[in-house]
């Protein structure tokens, strides 16, 4: 009899603990993996915010009475090293949810793992189209508005303004790469075939894509549309002005517009770049009093002191944590994982600091993507300014 209660207390103890993050805990752990070396570790902007953030947080009382630890862990963008750092989140530090980890690649390693283990991918920082999945993916959530839709929008810009273009792309040869491009012939139609000129790719472990610039410059092309990320915004912006290139419009998708991956071109050099954007850029004088940008201000100068404010990783990092917070505050007392997820996929009409006029965050149990809004904007040298209309994948 008493083996058999110390086998029952062993068993019970051996579920409490697999579980009391969960639900029991008075304590909310979140695990994240982001870039903080490699070539994309200029996103690591976003986590060392975040940190800050749930820190203003733990010291205003935390969420409905309950602390946050967060545990962001370096993974190079690597997938073999986001497998490893996401399975030591989950089974070692028994986080209660990922949330915000950065890449498509990377989030694509772990997407089943996290799936099987039923634990929340929350706002994947990624919009490969794949992520919004509810039907084979329940536990997996994008952060950001779908690359494809992204590259609908560039597509209508073009046909709108410049319907004889001549049009040269640049991929990365990856999911993230192939989504924008997929989406941007979408909106070309059947106009595609003849707009575009020429097309090349390039591997995100190569050195350089200088010859790639040649050839798409040789082609005689007057549109480029660059579908890149980290490093390979610098190489191609500074690329363009090397060889004289100017094509008369010039795209890079928003998760490449961050000041950190232009001002190694020279911003000179970037001048006449057209992006998108669903946040407000809190560099733009035009939101200087806007009460969210002011309290993000006020939360960097209390938290980050030191940080480079020109850099739009640090706003990103603050909007996707207030996201976040929207999520947590509605669970009120019910930290499990299910009602996590229950909640975010419910959002109704939510504002948030840094969304930009017009725009709200919806979501529902058949429709996980949060942002599906956009408006154009274009660097002038000094910061992006936005023009035109509230945009939409329609």
């Amino acid at each position: 009899m008493k083996l058999a209660a110390a086998l029952i207390s062993l068993s019970l103890l051996a579920l409490a603990s697999g579980g009391a993050h969960a639900e029991g805990s008075d304590e909310i752990r979140i695990g994240q993996t982001l870039p903080y070396s490699g070539p994309a570790s200029g996103f690591g902007a976003i986590g060392r915010t975040q940190e800050a953030f749930f820190e203003k947080i733990n010291a205003e009382g935390g969420i409905n009475g309950r602390k946050i630890k967060f545990i962001t862990l370096d993974d190079a963008y690597s997938p073999p090293k986001t497998v490893e750092q996401t399975r030591k989140l989950v089974e070692q530090d028994e986080v209660l949810m990922m949330f915000g980890s950065l890449g498509t690649a990377t989030n694509s390693a772990v997407q089943r793992y996290l799936n099987g283990k039923k634990v929340p991918q929350l706002f994947v920082l990624s919009g490969a189209t794949k992520w919004a999945d509810p039907q084979k993916y329940p536990w997996t959530m994008p952060g950001m508005a779908a690359y494809e839709s992204e590259g609908v929008v560039y597509a209508k810009h073009v046909l709108r303004t410049k319907p004889d273009a001549k049009i040269a792309i640049l991929s990365q040869n990856d999911d993230f790469g192939r989504d924008y491009v997929a989406g941007f012939k979408r909106a070309l139609g059947a106009k595609a075939a003849s707009m575009i000129i020429a097309e090349q790719t390039y591997e995100t472990s190569a050195p350089t894509i200088s010859s790639q610039l040649s050839t798409l410059k040789a082609s005689g092309a007057d549109v480029l549309f660059g579908v890149v990320l980290g490093k390979f915004t610098s190489q191609m912006i500074k690329g363009v002005a090397e060889i004289g290139w100017k094509p008369e419009l010039f795209f890079v998708p928003t998760s490449a517009s961050s000041i950190s991956f232009l001002e190694p071109a020279g911003l000179d050099n970037a001048a006449g770049l057209i992006s998108s954007s669903n946040q407000k850029d809190t560099m733009d004088p035009q939101w200087a009093g806007d009460p969210g940008v002011k309290e993000y201000f006020a939360f960097m100068k209390q938290y980050m002191p030191n940080a480079d404010l020109s850099n739009s990783n640090y706003a990103a990092g603050y909007h996707y944590a207030t996201l976040l917070m929207t999520v947590l505050k509605a669970c009120k007392d019910d930290f499990s994982r299910d009602n996590i997820m229950r909640q975010a996929a419910s959002l109704k009409e939510v504002k948030l600091p840094l969304l930009l006029p017009g725009m709200a965050v919806s979501t529902g149990p058949d429709d996980y993507l949060p942002f599906q809004q956009l408006q154009l904007r274009r660097f002038n040298g000094k910061s992006w300014v936005g023009f035109g209309d509230v945009l939409d994948d329609r």
